[in-house]
């Protein structure tokens, strides 16, 4: 019996052998010292007693044995890859809590797994985006330089592809900014400084950096809310944020369109609301425009780089808030921020 390999279970039988030896001659000398004769049946009953009590141990044991064969067997599924294999641990006993646990183990360790390889092919995206993404100044830098050298003689044509340069140029560096600002957050290393700000004079600030855009593109940016709105913030981080809202909406306008910038308190946070009446979200990119470097196909902005609103989002969830958004596709969009206010922190 392969059972009978393992030593401790080995020297159980033995010692269980032993112990029938020891009462059988115990017995028998009881018999004799009463009867002053043997008992033949004694040697007989003890011994099925023996074949039976060896007979129960080898089954529990041998089924313990296959017990542990399959959780062998389901452990090297485990580790050959197989995400799926488990050990059956539905019956009681200290065996069986040992292999939940294993289960539960498997299930973490596939779960660090996955999300490994999920951190693996963002990665793996991000860099093919952002390779992509810098191809385009690159490429049109490239030529622009090449133009000033090789063809550029008036001063009025050197000025034009100049400009153009340092238009590509700023789109990199915005990039970039970007980028290291959302590696920043993921990375967990984005402190907030936060302390009580204003939110009306906050949001003015972010009105004067779109204001001469909004005149140049005859565009209206109205703003509206509280003058007494205190939140507990980061000011350049919920700057950021805002920003990329107001420009998102810039973006999505056409002349004469308005761009709304309002707040409110509510009873449980401060509410930030970018409205515009410009093309609107298509409803198939709704679920999709927090998703870094997406691009609709539906949009008519080929300038942007699909980072503003991750950021945003980053940005305000790291604030402890959340934004939505509410969209008509052609009519315009709102985008909805909900910030904490110190009283309700």
């Amino acid at each position: 019996m392969r059972i009978l390999a393992n030593r401790e279970i080995r020297g159980l039988f033995l010692a269980v052998a032993g112990i029938w030896l020891v009462f059988l001659l115990l017995a028998e000398g009881a018999v004799w010292h009463l009867c002053r004769r043997l008992s033949l049946g004694l040697p007989l009953l003890s011994l099925l007693a023996l074949g039976v009590l060896w007979a129960a141990g080898a089954r529990y044991f041998r089924r313990q044995d296959a017990a542990l064969e399959q959780a062998v067997s389901q452990i090297g599924a485990v580790l050959a890859g197989c995400a799926e294999a488990r050990i059956d641990c539905d019956r009681e006993g200290e065996l069986f809590r040992l292999f939940h646990a294993v289960n539960s183990l498997a299930a973490v360790l596939n779960a660090h797994a996955a999300n490994e390889q999920r951190e693996k092919e963002f990665l793996r995206d991000m860099i093919s985006d952002i390779s992509h993404q810098l191809k385009t100044p690159l490429a049109a830098l490239n030529i622009y330089n090449g133009l000033l050298q090789g063809e550029a003689e008036e001063a009025s044509a050197v000025r034009e592809y100049a400009a153009l340069s340092e238009q590509e140029l700023d789109r990199m560096e915005a990039l970039i900014k970007t980028l290291l600002a959302i590696a920043r957050l993921d990375a967990g290393s984005a402190v907030m400084e936060k302390s009580r700000e204003n939110l009306a004079g906050l949001l003015r600030d972010t009105e004067l950096r779109f204001a001469a855009r909004a005149r140049q593109e005859h565009k209206e940016l109205v703003l509206s809310g509280p003058e007494e709105l205190f939140l507990l913030c980061d000011r350049d981080w919920l700057l950021e944020a805002v920003g990329n809202l107001v420009k998102n909406a810039l973006d999505h306008t056409q002349a004469g369109d308005t761009v709304r910038l309002e707040w409110k308190a509510l009873s449980f946070c401060a509410q930030i609301t970018v409205t515009d009446n410009g093309s609107g979200i298509h409803p198939e990119d709704l679920y999709h425009i927090f998703k870094r470097f997406y691009r609709s196909r539906f949009s008519k902005d080929r300038q942007g780089i699909g980072l503003g609103l991750p950021l945003a989002k980053a940005v305000i969830e790291a604030h402890g808030g959340t934004l939505e958004v509410d969209s008509v596709w052609g009519k315009g969009s709102v985008f909805t921020a909900r910030l904490p206010i110190p009283s309700k922190l």
